[in-house]
C-alpha cells in the first residue's frame, strides 16, 4: 500500500510547545554569550565550540525541568554551561586561564597598536594574578554580559554577594593593572 505525504492545509495551525519555544529563545538569545564565557575559561576555541554544545544539550534534555522559582532560564542555563566548562577543565586537570587579548580590528596607526599591545600585556599579566574564581567572575560579567543576580545564581550565592565579589575583583584587577602599566 502507498502512501502520500501532504503538507498540513495552509491556514491550518501546529501546536507549538511553549517549553520548546522558550528554549528556542533562550538559545538564539544566550548562544554568542555561553560560548564567550565557556572560551574564556577553556582558552581554546575547539573546545569551547564542544563544551557549548554540551550545555545546550544539556540544557534541551533538562528544559521540561526548569523551575522559574529558582531563577532565570539565562542563569540555569550558564550553570549548565559553568558546569560542562569545569567537567572539561577537570577532564583535562589543569586550571583555567581566561582569553585577555582580543584582536583589536580598529587599531590602524602603529602608535595605536603597539600601546594596544601594552596595555593587553599589562591587562594579562593582571589577569594571571587573580584566582580561578575571580578570573570566572571576570569571564561571567565581561564575557558573557551577565548581571550581578544572573552570576549569583550560576555561582549559588546571593546578589549582594556576587556584587560584593565582583567589585573586589575588579578593584584587586585594576590595582594590579595600574602597576604593571
Amino acid at each position: 500500500m502507498e502512501q502520500t505525504l501532504t503538507a498540513p492545509a495552509r491556514g491550518s495551525a501546529t501546536a507549538v510547545d511553549p517549553v520548546d519555544a522558550a528554549f528556542e529563545a533562550l538559545y538564539r538569545g544566550s548562544r554568542d554569550d555561553v560560548y564567550a564565557y565557556v572560551a574564556g575559561l577553556l582558552r581554546d576555541r575547539a573546545s569551547a565550540e564542544d563544551v557549548t554544545a554540551l550545555a545546550f544539550e544539556r540544557a534541551y534534555s533538562k528544559r521540561k525541568r526548569f523551575d522559574a522559582r529558582k531563577g532565570s532560564r539565562r542563569g540555569w542555563l550558564f550553570g549548565i554551561a559553568r558546569n560542562a566548562a569545569l567537567d572539561e577543565l577537570r577532564r583535562r586537570r589543569r586550571s583555567a586561564e581566561l582569553v585577555t587579548d582580543p584582536a583589536d580590528p580598529s587599531a590602524a596607526d602603529p602608535a595605536d597598536e603597539a600601546e594596544g599591545a601594552l596595555r593587553r600585556q599589562s591587562l594579562r599579566a593582571a589577569m594571571d594574578g587573580l584566582g580561578a574564581r575571580e578570573r570566572e567572575l571576570i569571564a561571567l560579567k565581561f564575557f558573557a554580559g551577565l548581571s550581578n543576580a544572573e552570576i549569583a545564581e550560576v555561582i549559588g550565592t546571593s546578589p549582594t554577594n556576587a556584587g560584593t565579589r565582583l567589585h573586589r575583583t575588579i578593584e584587586k584587577l585594576r590595582r594590579s593593572f595600574d602597576e604593571d602599566a
